[in-house]
């Protein structure tokens, strides 16, 4: 890779030369590589996975940035050489953590975070048995982080099935016994 300065035969030129080399701008700077060919290998497992998750990423990404509201979310958490794009694909590629899940009188905080932001939290009652009792939306509080949500509930033997949902609507879920 090498990059170009003040080259006058290179400030408009952009694509592959010669199908050897590619030349694109990045960040302002114009840059020659020499061109990948395909790989000769079959992909593995994980390489499909990632293909598909990306492939995923990319197609929501470029939904979302078609409201001007989220886009301008997503460019305002975008550095230097990134964009709206950019910001939504890699929001897309992450599902968000659950931290910490504290029960007490009543009351389930739930902590949960994301690079970006988590939409929602739900929370959910079920017996011994597994059957449903209560469900419902967490509130969030205002450090940004914890959400509750007031339990009218408690079967002997149950759980709380905990779901963190982010923008793109990747979730996460984990399961708190009632003792």
């Amino acid at each position: 890779m090498a990059l170009v300065k003040d080259s006058i035969l290179l400030d408009k030129v952009r694509g592959v030369l010669g199908n050897e080399f590619v030349i694109y701008e990045r960040n302002g700077q114009i840059i020659i590589a020499k061109k990948r060919g395909p790989s000769k290998g079959k992909p593995t497992t994980k390489q499909l996975e990632a293909r598909y998750k990306m492939k995923v990423a990319a197609a929501y990404a470029k939904a979302v940035i078609m409201d001007p509201g989220i886009k301008a979310y997503y460019k305002s958490l975008a550095g230097p050489g990134q964009n709206a794009f950019n910001m939504a694909v890699r929001d897309a590629y992450q599902s968000p953590e659950i931290q910490d899940i504290q029960f007490e009188a009543q009351t389930v905080v739930v902590t949960a975070k994301n690079e970006f932001r988590v939409a929602e939290v739900n929370v959910r009652v079920e017996d011994a048995r597994g059957v449903i009792l209560e469900r419902g939306k967490a509130v969030l509080s205002r450090n940004g982080v914890n959400w509750s949500y007031k339990v009218s509930t408690v079967p002997p033997g149950g759980k709380l099935v905990i779901v963190a949902v982010d923008l793109p609507g990747n979730e996460t879920v984990r399961e708190l016994k009632i003792e």
